[in-house]
């Protein structure tokens, strides 16, 4: 097999820029002996594998929504009696595509034998749907050490709107400075412990005051360049220097010797979806 560095001999590639799909190749472009820029592949597989990544954020001490056994979507009856009404409500995902909020088990077992249409060999993942809550996002910049908040967005919608489809603000407009410290401490804890250079995204929900981790992305999100222009930071660039070895501090973002911060905002910043409604059938 023909190795990309022999032919192309980069300095190194870039996987935190492209979605979901350049982390899933991270760990198999290593194994090729493709030298991958930034946060290690090793750390990007503990964020994205739901095993790994639970028994980090217990190891932590961080909540998470409770999660239910996964199996694989290619089995034709992969749910094994648990019950969706064990939470309340389930939230089942297969592959990033295709979510449901399933309140009884006729539909989970009716999206189970549907879901090898949208993933033939990734889990289907089942967690408590957390109903009532309050979603935020928030980027943040680490160098392996020092870690840089750059935006805390609140969700106008309830939580359980996918991020690329829900409103946002920028600053939070409802959460209480008790809420947001947690965020940032969670924040801070969560790039540290995967050793995140470069870009990483959380999302949280917010249940009667409680902060619970939904997901972590060591990658660039999709409101990087709105997240970039409220603030007046250029992120993406921030990022690749530091891949390329630059700390934070040298780069302006951290000065007086600290070791983490928030980017201030000077007003409210909105981002909301539009949607190609010409394209939907009438």
């Amino acid at each position: 097999m023909l190795n990309i560095c022999d032919t192309e001999k980069p300095d190194g590639v870039i996987v935190q820029f492209g979605g979901q799909t350049p982390l899933t190749l991270a760990l198999p472009l290593k194994a090729q002996g493709v030298p991958i820029i930034g946060t290690d592949p090793a750390n990007i597989d503990l964020a994205e594998d739901r095993e790994l990544f639970g028994a980090l954020l217990d190891r932590l001490g961080i909540p998470a929504p409770t999660t239910a056994r996964r199996e694989a979507s290619k089995r034709p009856a992969p749910w094994r009696g648990v019950s969706a009404t064990r939470f309340g409500a389930a939230f089942l995902r297969a592959g990033g595509r295709a979510m449901v909020i399933a309140y009884d088990e006729d539909t989970v077992r009716r999206y189970m034998r549907e879901a090898v249409v949208f993933s033939q060999d990734r889990p289907v993942l089942v967690d408590r749907f957390l109903e009532n809550a309050t979603e935020i996002d928030v980027d943040a910049l680490g160098d392996g050490t020092d870690v840089l908040v750059a935006g805390i967005m609140e969700h106008i919608e309830e939580a359980g709107v996918h991020s690329g489809d829900s409103s946002c603000v920028l600053p939070p407009y409802s959460l209480s400075p008790e809420t947001l410290a947690t965020v940032r401490e969670y924040t801070e804890r969560l790039a540290r412990a995967l050793n995140v250079i470069g870009l990483m995204n959380v999302q949280y929900a917010v249940q009667k005051g409680k902060v619970y981790v939904l997901e972590v992305n060591p990658r660039a999100s999709r409101t990087v360049p709105y997240v970039s222009k409220a603030t007046g930071v250029p992120l993406a660039k921030i990022a690749v220097g530091l891949m390329l070895g630059k700390k934070l501090g040298e780069m302006g973002q951290l000065t007086g010797g600290r070791t983490s911060g928030v980017l201030p905002v000077p007003q409210f910043f909105v981002k909301s979806p539009v949607f190609p409604s010409r394209s939907f059938p009438a």
